[in-house]
């Protein structure tokens, strides 16, 4: 059946989600009943999208890694290896005459390739997998982990948790509270205006964190659906959308590098400022 643009658009935005509504569970048929089974409802195809990209990655870095030489090196052993030698570079560069954490790098090396794996999936033709779905009789699915709230934000409330771990585990837990409670203001007259100050501050950084990589791209998937709507108007504009799409996804190879870029190295900047103690 045909879909007008706003249909086209509507049914490309729509997860394929479980949940429960009106005492019947199972998957929604439409984005409004999508919305009706509320907060603990699940989001089938980020979910399912988000792991299938996390377990690609390890298979293939742990196969780089068994197959690790000191003679020369293939190019995917060189790949690794340049990431591996970023990120590092990149710690260390932060967290300047300071030890840094053996956890940091591992932890900023996996979030910058899992969400650069995630976003790359965008670069997929729109319709593509969507098709190949609604043939084996799936109605919807995304195929973007990141245009997803839920993944960007889980993301970044597990950097949150660990930036309290590393807060705690460096300065223990009187130095957490004093941090949060005598700062800026040293007096206990100040200790409800500290605490919120230095709350909505701690509060911040996951969600910056989580909203900023899903803006970016929800944004940048939802102008690749726009520019396949102009296929179904004629055949010049069908002719433009094919330019505009090449356009859009040689620039979008930069905005989702550097969206997992800027993820990490924010990641690395909060968990340097957790080993940081105020005087």
């Amino acid at each position: 059946m045909a879909l007008t643009s706003g249909e086209y658009i509507k049914h490309h935005l729509t997860n394929l989600t479980w949940g429960c509504h009106a005492g019947h569970c199972g998957i929604a048929s439409s984005m409004d009943e999508a919305h009706a089974m509320g907060f603990w409802s699940v989001h089938v195809d980020s979910m399912a999208w988000s792991i299938g990209t996390a377990v690609v990655l390890a298979w293939l870095l742990r196969s780089v890694a068994v197959r690790m030489t000191s003679g020369v090196p293939g190019k995917l052993q060189n790949l690794v290896e340049v990431l591996v030698n970023f990120v590092d570079s990149s710690v260390e560069g932060i967290i300047k005459g300071r030890q840094a954490s053996p956890m940091i790098a591992p932890m900023a090396l996996t979030l910058f390739v899992w969400i650069f794996a995630m976003n790359f999936m965008d670069l997929i033709p729109v319709d593509i997998l969507p098709m190949a779905f609604q043939a084996m009789g799936v109605e919807h699915m995304r195929v973007v982990p990141t245009t997803d709230p839920n993944i960007t934000l889980g993301m970044a409330v597990f950097v949150f948790l660990m930036i309290i771990f590393f807060s705690i585990r460096h300065k223990g837990v009187g130095g957490f509270v004093g941090e949060l409670t005598l700062h800026p203001f040293n007096h206990p007259v100040f200790i409800p205006f500290n605490f919120l100050l230095e709350g909505v501050g701690l509060l911040a950084k996951p969600v910056s964190l989580g909203m900023r990589l899903f803006g970016n791209m929800y944004a940048g998937e939802l102008i690749f659906i726009l520019i396949c709507t102009m296929y179904a108007a004629n055949v010049f504009l069908g002719s433009f959308g094919v330019v505009l799409q090449w356009a859009w996804a040689v620039f979008h190879i930069l905005i989702i590098t550097l969206q997992a870029f800027i993820f990490m190295m924010l990641t690395i900047v909060y968990m340097s400022a957790a080993q940081e103690s105020h005087h």
